[in-house]
């Protein structure tokens, strides 16, 4: 049985693995894991995860970095979402996890870190501001956001397959991103660097907060690399019931 794991960034990636995979490209980080690249947004995500079902998975996971929308989440904390909201046309449409999958894993991360099993939001794009974040809290309940989990849970539910959205906050509620960041973000949704650098000489004032940010992503893969070393344990859970 195979476990399909969908990563949107690079640094993600890095959480799992040391190779280095061009957007779209995948590879089996374990005899029974696959990881794909799938860049940022519900578009890539779910072409993605269509693409690891070809290769025979049976089970998805949504792995990466989230951001909060309670003042409580700190950067590195770890979301194992208990389900899944999608805000469209005004209404919350709700996505549940895989129960049994969620209750084994949320008490095997148990024993080594604190599991904020909560609810996760999807946002179409980049939400840069406090106000923001605030205002998707207070309209939908959900404690944090990304942009790839709901797309991949919608192709778990077509096919009927286990699910599970493994996240950790990088970006914390009262956080404004730097202007930097959507300056230089592309038009797949990822930071180019050589805008970036182009927007720091112009700006040098900018700095302190990318700085800051840097270190909140740190923070926040410190907590995957931890919890990756325990995919092997979370992936064979079907095979052991």
């Amino acid at each position: 049985m195979i476990t399909g794991i969908v990563v949107a960034l690079p640094e993600e990636l890095s959480t799992l693995t040391s190779k280095k995979l061009v957007r779209g490209s995948s590879c089996f980080i374990s005899k029974n894991v696959l990881v794909i690249y799938s860049g940022t947004g519900p578009t890539n995500a779910r072409r993605s995860a269509e693409y690891l079902i070809t290769q025979g998975a049976t089970k998805l996971i949504s792995w990466g970095c989230a951001a909060g929308l309670i003042a409580s989440l700190r950067p590195g904390d770890l979301i194992l979402a208990s389900h899944l909201l999608e805000v469209k046309d005004g209404k919350d449409i709700e996505f549940n996890i895989s129960s049994k999958w969620h209750i084994h894993t949320k008490k095997l991360f148990s024993t080594f870190i604190k599991v904020n099993s909560c609810s996760l939001v999807e946002s179409k794009h980049i939400v840069s501001t406090s106000d923001e974040k605030n205002k998707i809290h207070l309209n939908t309940k959900a404690v944090a956001l990304d942009m790839e989990s709901i797309a991949i849970a919608k192709v778990a539910n077509k096919y009927r397959l286990p699910y599970l959205a493994i996240r950790v906050i990088a970006d914390p509620a009262e956080m404004n991103l730097p202007l930097a960041i959507s300056h230089s973000v592309n038009h797949e949704g990822e930071v180019s660097l050589s805008k970036l650098l182009v927007y720091l000489a112009r700006h040098p004032t900018e700095l302190p907060g990318l700085i800051r940010l840097g270190l909140h992503f740190k923070a926040a893969k410190t907590t995957l690399k931890l919890v990756a070393k325990h995919l092997d344990t979370i992936t064979v859970f079907e095979e052991m019931q």
